[in-house]
Parts: C-alpha cells; structure tokens; sequence
C-alpha cells in the first residue's frame, strides 16, 4: 500500500520551522515540536528533512528565492519598495533567521547567503542608480543595504501587524530611505584609544572578551581556554571570576544593557523637549552602536543561549527599552499609533545594529553621520541639521 503524503508538506513544515526559530530561537526549538507543530510525527518529519540545519537552511532559503523573485521584477524605487515590503509581511521570521540564526549554517553555506544577499543588493543599486544617476555606488548601495535591513526590523515585532498596513508603511520606509542624501556627511572622530586594563581588572577583560568571542564565533563555538587565552591566563582561571560560560554570557550582557541605557537615557532626558530628546536619543543609539558592535551582535544572536531567569530580564529590557522609544516617537509624531510607531523603531534599530557591522560600510568613517540620516528617515522625523 502506498501513503500518499499530503500536499504541500514540506512547505508546511518550513514555515513551521521558521516561525518556531523565530519566535525561540534555534537552539531552543526540536524536531519533535516542529513535527507536533505540523501533526506530524518526528520519524515522519526526517522523511522530509535530515535534521534542523537542514530545516534552517531550507527555511533561510525559502525566503530569500521569494526576495530574489521579486527584486529582479523590480524596474522602479517603488516596485523595490513594494518588493521587501512583500517579502518582510510574508515570509516575517526571514530577518531573525538571517540576522541571528543564519551564523549556525556551515561555512560554505553562510558564504553563498552573502553572496545571495549581495546579488540582491546588486539589482536594488542598478535600479536606484538609473534613478539617482548622481550617487556614488558606495552610497547607492549603503541605501539598499539599509532599505533591506529596515524592512528586516518588522521580523522582530512580538505580534504581527495588519498586513496591508504593514506593508503601506514599509514601502513608505523603503522609499524614505531610497531618497536620503549623503552628500556633505561628516567624519566622526577617530577610534577611541582602549586603555589596557589594569591587573586587579580581570574580571572586566573577561567581559569584554567574552563579548567579542561570543559575537565573533558564537556562544557554543567559544572554549574557556579561548576565554583564558584571551586575557593571558589559563582556561581554569575563568571560573575563579565566574562560576560558568553561561554566567560569562549573562555577566556580558548586563555589563552592555547599563551602558547602553546610561548612554541613551541620559542623552533622553538632558533634551529640551520630545524632538529633541529624539534626536539627541538617536545621536546616543547611533555612536553606542559605532562602538559596542561585539555587544549588539550578541545581544541579537545569543540572548536565547541564556538561563530562563536571565533570558527573562533581557527581554523585559529590550521591550523597556523599545517603548520608551515608542512612547517618545508619539510625542513627535502624535498622528501615528503605536502599532506603526514600533515599526519604525525596529526599523531603526536594525538598520543601525546592521550598519555598523556590515562591511565594508562599516568603515566608512562618515557612516555615524549616514546612519543619524538613515535613522531619521525611518523615523519619519525632518531632518535636524
């Protein structure tokens, strides 16, 4: 007797698949919950898929065949915009799948999503270029990355918006952002010397190289003899500062929450009034990202990896943090709700938290000034200078 398996299976079990990765977090998430999700059997779902980095690779993919698709009908700004606005609303878990989860495909694979994204970015540039024939590529293509990471923002929304509203706002970013002008941007000042940390500091180099390790290599990927070896002491050493990698991680992550709040709060609450504080706010985000990239990336990317009480207190940070945003976008834009307010919010911040590790626009030594830009165009602020 032959089974006939339902149509459509595999599609069902990707978008399963996704937004189970989405929504916990790769680690987190089994094949036995991703089958129950489909009612399905686990045995059954190895049938269709040898295991979760196939999934994940399959899921990654899914999403960027259907942006791909649409970016190459594109002729117009327009019709980019309605492309990634289509793309963010239908396949949603698309940007925390590729912002967070995508660094767990094997080497060969990470290298041909690049490659995959910067063919995309490719077709956006050659279409924004006939339309700006006065761009430089360098900005053409700071502008389309950024349209592509500020429409990756909505995939980090706790609760779907309305679709078509959704959309309608995204195009709208999209071709905020497509407009920006970079002509006179301004160099920021140069790198910040780190002084090297006294002895009796260990514990703070410590954090500053889990940080950075974690970021660059992932949680799972970092020893404690790289740790050590970091800060010139031995693997063992680690645990006379902390008892674990986990509460390394967690250490890490708080140690990054007070610094970006002092910077930014206090950038909040010294303005004269909402719009200013909004810039100011922007201004803080923006220069906090130049120099903490290593945090923000782990921040993304290994929050998940956490114990459940300190995954707890992340999140109620960033949803803190997030409306305090929300709330101070309201006072200058009382016409929007707040469901498009944390739209753009999150645009923000993953236009930001992309753009300053996203080569080689990252070394851009005008990118701060670009990115204040940027952000105020996803904002929907006039621009302050």
């Amino acid at each position: 007797m032959v089974v006939r398996r339902p149509p459509g299976r595999r599609a069902q079990i990707l978008a399963v698949a996704a937004d189970r990765f989405h929504r916990s977090g790769y680690h987190q998430v089994s094949m036995t919950e991703v089958a129950a999700g489909v009612g399905i059997t686990a045995p059954a779902l190895y049938r269709h898929f040898r295991g979760k980095p196939e999934l994940l690779d399959r899921a990654v993919r899914l999403g960027l065949d259907a942006l791909a698709d649409g970016l190459r009908t594109a002729g117009t700004t327009a019709e980019l915009g309605a492309a990634l606005a289509a793309v963010a609303v239908g396949h949603r878990p698309l940007g925390t799948l590729v912002q967070r989860d995508a660094r767990l495909l094997p080497p060969a694979r990470r290298a041909e999503l690049r490659r995959e994204l910067r063919a995309d970015v490719a077709l956006m540039t050659a279409v924004l270029g006939a339309e700006r024939p006065g761009l430089t590529a360098a900005d053409a293509e700071l502008l389309c990355w950024s349209a592509l990471s500020g429409c990756a923002g909505l995939s980090y929304q706790s609760a779907a918006p309305q679709p078509r509203r959704a959309e309608a706002l995204l195009r709208e970013l999209v071709a905020a952002v497509l407009s920006v002008s970079l002509d006179g941007t301004a160099a920021g000042p140069g790198a910040v010397p780190v002084p090297q940390p006294r002895p009796q500091a260990r514990r703070e180099e410590l954090l500053a190289a889990a940080v950075r390790l974690f970021h660059q290599r992932g949680f799972d990927n970092v020893s404690t003899d790289q740790l050590g070896a970091a800060v010139g002491i031995s693997g063992p050493s680690v645990y006379r500062h902390f008892d674990s990698k986990a509460h390394l991680l967690a250490a890490s992550l708080v140690r990054g929450r007070e610094r970006l709040w002092h910077q930014v709060d206090g950038a909040i609450a010294t303005a004269a009034g909402p719009r200013a504080a909004l810039a100011a706010g922007l201004g803080a985000y923006v220069d906090f990202a130049l120099r903490n990239g290593d945090y923000l990336g782990v921040m993304l990317s290994e929050t998940e990896r956490l114990a459940p009480p300190d995954r707890r207190v992340a999140v109620e940070f960033r949803r803190d943090f997030l409306r305090t945003w929300v709330d101070l976008l309201r006072q200058v834009r009382p016409e929007e709700d707040a469901v498009a307010a944390r739209i753009r919010v999150h645009a923000l911040f993953s236009l930001v938290n992309d753009g300053v590790r996203n080569r080689p626009h990252s070394a851009r030594p005008d990118l701060g000034d670009c990115l204040r830009r940027l952000g105020r165009a996803v904002l929907g602020v006039p621009d302050q200078d």
